[in-house]
């Protein structure tokens, strides 16, 4: 922040609603607020926990902890307080830093007893101490975490360094392109790698970013008309909403990428786009990867239907089959490796974890696909069971585990629905102990332990669950189970 508030302070760096700084400002206000935290004993080399919506106070945030050297806890607003309670344990956190109208119920809450809380009001008040400003960072030096659920135990803490950051900006930019007035508009979490990206591009880019505490796709529209917005980041979901929105309307000229992530986008929105003028880059990433390491250009979208496009600059990517890592050959499904200088170097205090993840410096990312004849990324499933709703990646053996601590449930499976608005949910299958226990109560006993969109939209009772001779479930098979009134429909299900 200090070397880009040198190069270009009086460019804009962040605007909102409600204010607009340049890089001085934003350098000069983190500074302060690192002085803040510094009277809260935070040191270089520290974990500090980040519980916040997105807003201006969070950028600074993130910016002062830069310059303490700290490492930056980056954690989903939708976490209950056990699942959070977690995380900040495994990141040893020294503090946690929210929102002031979240603090009251994190107090109340178990979490409360083991955390040092503070609400971001608080912190801006108090005391400002000196402190060692850290001028120069080492590129493997670790800056972020954040957390991904494994899809067998606890969520991991993956560490993304500077290095990660600096490249996985460098490789966007190559592939995208850089220009003067250049505008990102953020809507998506900054606690999300997608967010979080943007703003680690602005400070190297010397780029403005609009920053929205939510997503609203008649807001984003209209500031992509009137603002001079030159780039968005969505899922399919959010672009299915902006093109409701925009009706028979248009985009400027001065728009130039709809970054969508988050899966393939259906050929019908494609088209429409094309149709409108409304350049889609579409992207295959991931929280180890800091963001996209595959992108597809609009030129291609349409010539390469539902391929995520080709690896980025400094960034390679591979199919294996078997065991022993042999290279598939094109249009051969397998599971796909990553490897580059955008990759983490692993997760956070977990050797185990990180051992498993690498092979030879290649990444194996658990999702499968293949490579076309052109190089060309093909995604067939997202770490196998993986169910993507809304754009949040939602892990079936998670909420198994959390469904068979119910003392009535014998055994559980979990499994997508397709649904209208979330593209899919999670459905719960479910073999009891003998004892009758309700819907409602099992969706209950779920949601005081999972984030809320995690938690199963509905629960189907079965005498036993699919699975093969090796006693594995068959998750794929669990859609037999679900009655055909659901198969046949989608279903919209409040926020």
């Amino acid at each position: 922040m200090m070397k880009r508030a040198s190069l270009t302070p009086d460019r804009i760096a962040i605007e909102t609603d409600q204010e607009k700084l340049t890089f001085a400002q934003l350098n000069e206000r983190s500074m302060e607020l690192a002085s803040k935290l510094s009277s809260q004993n935070i040191r270089k080399g520290d974990s500090v926990s980040v519980f916040m919506k997105n807003s201006l106070e969070m950028v600074l945030l993130l910016f002062s902890l830069k310059h303490l050297g700290a490492i930056t806890v980056l954690h989903n607003l939708r976490l209950t307080p056990m699942e959070l309670a977690f995380q900040t344990k495994n990141s040893m956190s020294k503090l946690l830093v929210t929102d002031i109208e979240r603090v009251d119920s994190l107090m109340e809450s178990e979490f409360a007893k083991e955390s040092n809380i503070i609400s971001m009001d608080e912190l801006l008040q108090g005391e400002a101490t000196p402190f060692p400003m850290v001028k120069e960072f080492q590129l493997d030096s670790v800056d972020t975490i954040m957390y991904t659920s494994g899809t067998t135990g606890n969520p991991k803490g993956v560490k993304q360094t500077y290095g990660n950051h600096f490249w996985s900006a460098s490789g966007s930019a190559l592939n995208l392109g850089l220009y003067e007035k250049d505008a990102w508009l953020a809507a998506v979490p900054l606690f999300h790698i997608s967010g979080l990206s943007i703003l680690m591009r602005s400070v190297i880019y010397g780029m403005r970013v609009i920053l929205h505490e939510k997503f609203n796709a008649q807001k984003v529209n209209e500031d992509i008309k009137n603002k001079g917005v030159t780039i968005v980041s969505v899922v399919s979901t959010m672009l299915q909403q902006l093109l409701e929105d925009l009706g028979e309307g248009m985009y400027p000229a001065t728009f130039r990428c709809m970054l969508a992530g988050g899966g393939p986008i259906p050929l019908p929105m494609l088209k429409e786009c094309e149709k409108r003028g409304i350049p889609v880059f579409q992207t295959y990433g991931m929280t180890e990867t800091c963001s996209q390491i595959v992108t597809l250009s609009p030129e291609a979208a349409l010539l390469k239907i539902g391929s995520a496009g080709k690896a980025l600059f400094s960034s390679q990517i591979k199919i294996v089959v078997d065991g022993d890592c042999k290279e598939a050959h094109a249009g051969e499904a397998g599971e796909i490796l990553v490897k580059g200088p955008n990759v983490t170097p692993g997760y956070f205090h977990d050797e185990e974890a990180t051992k498993r993840a690498f092979n030879d410096g290649w990444l194996h990312t658990g999702d499968i696909g293949y490579l076309d004849e052109d190089g060309f990324l093909y995604v067939l499933d997202r770490r196998s069971d993986l169910i993507i709703s809304g754009g949040e990646n939602v892990y079936p053996a998670e909420i198994e585990a959390v469904l068979m601590s119910h003392p009535s449930v014998k055994d559980a499976g979990v499994g997508a629905m397709e649904d209208d608005r979330w593209g899919q949910v999670p459905v719960a299958y479910v073999v009891l102990r003998g004892q009758d226990v309700s819907e409602s109560e099992i969706i209950d006993f779920a949601s005081q332990r999972l984030a809320k969109y995690k938690v199963p939209k509905k629960i189907v009772k079965v005498i036993e669950l699919p699975r093969n001779a090796s006693n594995k479930l068959v998750r794929r098979r669990l859609v037999e189970y679900l009655p055909k009134s659901d198969l046949a429909r989608g279903h919209v299900h409040e926020d």
